[in-house]
């Protein structure tokens, strides 16, 4: 199938995995740095293959955050949303069985970004489902374990917008959940806009690159 190099219109993104749909399941990566609006196009993506008829289903990476608990003891708080923060090969192990497609139901952890945790078994993928949508910072980053995921997605989609509108963006989402002053600056400057520049400088190609 020829893929567009650049997928600006989200019409022609949903055409493709339309037409991927009809041979089977497919797994979608939607990856990207924080703030880029991966969460709502993989929603407006679902929402519009569930509306002609391809069973779709979310599946956001962030599931996987390790508990707060456990990032103290490690001494990894403040760096929560850092690559090593999250149980890669959970995720892995969950899109290997996805990808089996031998099980009727397949639950996966939602995380709840107002209490900060993660809840066990909150979402459920069914055999039914024909196109699951991953979306999270790090699918296609090149670094171990991460890298070995690539090869479990049938496309892969990296979703860019420029620094600036990314730091606005995060101000936003901070704002909204009642950070301010330096540790918003904090939060903003020195991990996600951090974590930003590792994913764009240091990921795998992409299929398809869009610009949100």
């Amino acid at each position: 199938m020829d893929l567009p190099d650049r997928a600006n219109d989200k019409g022609e993104l949903v055409a493709t995995l339309a037409s991927m749909a009809g041979n089977g399941t497919i797994v979608v990566a939607l990856a990207g740095p924080p703030g880029v609006g991966k969460s709502t196009l993989a929603q407006e993506l679902c929402d519009a293959l569930n509306v002609q008829g391809h069973a779709s289903k979310v599946l956001p990476m962030d599931g996987f955050h390790l508990d707060d608990h456990l990032l103290e003891k490690r001494g990894w708080r403040e760096q929560k949303g850092a690559a090593h923060t999250f149980d890669v090969l959970g995720l892995k192990h969950l899109l290997e069985r996805i990808r089996s497609n031998t099980e009727a139901e397949i639950y996966y952890p939602v995380f709840d970004r107002k209490s900060e945790i993660s809840r066990a078994a909150a979402g459920v993928i069914s055999a039914d489902d024909k196109v699951i949508l991953v979306e999270g910072n790090y699918l296609l980053l090149d670094r171990p374990h991460w890298r070995e995921m690539k090869s479990l997605f049938d496309l892969s989609v990296m979703v860019s917008a420029p620094l600036d509108v990314l730091r606005a963006r995060l101000t936003r989402r901070w704002q909204g959940l009642g950070l301010s002053g330096e540790p918003m600056r904090h939060k903003i400057e020195d991990n996600d806009l951090a974590n930003a520049r590792l994913i764009i400088e240091q990921s795998l190609p992409a299929d398809v690159a869009i610009e949100n």
